[in-house]
């Protein structure tokens, strides 16, 4: 397995889907920024700041994001004709899809990372106070960490995406629908708990400060493990082979006789 993953970094060094990965990070962070500019006498902090990042993050940037890179590294295997290939050693397509799993799970946290750097560099830009060293250690814990409680809710659209050709586009639409949800299940305790998307945000105690607000980590962490679960079936029954094309004939030109 660690020889499999070795191989997937190396693939996904050479796609540039990564880098619409770090821009849609960049992007998160933009729209946050130009909400500040709204004169709705809200007070901006760096604790306040962070969060408005996170909910971006959360309702419109990241499932999309990490669904459609990790889909594009699937069906890469399909597209550039080197699955056959790969079929012909000994190696089962469940056990190559959990290694791409397992990589892009890493990969969301180095997204988390890109996140939390240009949220502290675009908070000091604009110089919000409450940036204090505690503060941005509790941001990067809770940004990076929420990328990959994200990432393990979104997994069950990828896995059912991988089973799909060229699936990839399918399920980052599905998962920008799927974490849009979260902007309504946020509204009721209870769903908030119990939704995958939203549950990310309970274990890693965003706006815990707040009396209104009221996680459950149990809960949370068991819509996680759920959709793990969920996750790890669908990759355990995925059953592919290599696709052989067709040559098709050449339709015979009959030739009229005469004038």
């Amino acid at each position: 397995m660690l020889a499999l993953m070795k191989t997937e970094v190396w693939k996904l060094k050479r796609y540039h889907m990564i880098w619409a990965g770090v821009l849609l990070m960049l992007l998160s962070v933009l729209l946050t920024v130009f909400s500040t500019t709204a004169l709705d006498g809200t007070v901006w902090t760096f604790p306040f700041f962070v969060e408005q990042v996170m909910k971006n993050n959360i309702t419109t940037i990241f499932p999309m994001c990490i669904a459609l890179i990790t889909g594009y590294s699937i069906s890469r295997e399909e597209t550039d004709d080197t699955l056959k290939s790969i079929l012909t050693v000994p190696v089962p397509f469940p056990v190559l899809l959990s290694g791409k799993l397992t990589v892009c799970g890493l990969l969301s946290l180095f997204l988390g990372i890109v996140s939390t750097v240009s949220t502290v560099a675009a908070s000091f830009l604009l110089g919000f106070p409450g940036g204090d060293l505690p503060a941005i250690i509790r941001a990067a814990a809770q940004i990076t960490l929420n990328c990959l409680f994200l990432y393990i809710a979104v997994l069950p659209v990828i896995a059912i995406a991988a089973r799909i050709p060229n699936g990839h586009l399918i399920g980052a639409v599905v998962a920008f629908v799927y974490g849009y949800g979260g902007m309504f299940a946020a509204g009721n305790v209870t769903l908030a708990n119990f939704y995958p998307v939203t549950a990310s945000m309970g274990l890693v105690g965003y706006r815990s400060y707040d009396e209104a607000v009221h996680w459950d980590p149990l809960v949370c962490a068991s819509s996680l493990s759920a959709a793990l679960l969920v996750s790890v079936v669908f990759v355990v029954t995925t059953k592919k082979s290599a696709s052989t094309k067709t040559n098709k004939k050449p339709k015979k030109v009959i030739t009229k006789k005469g004038w």
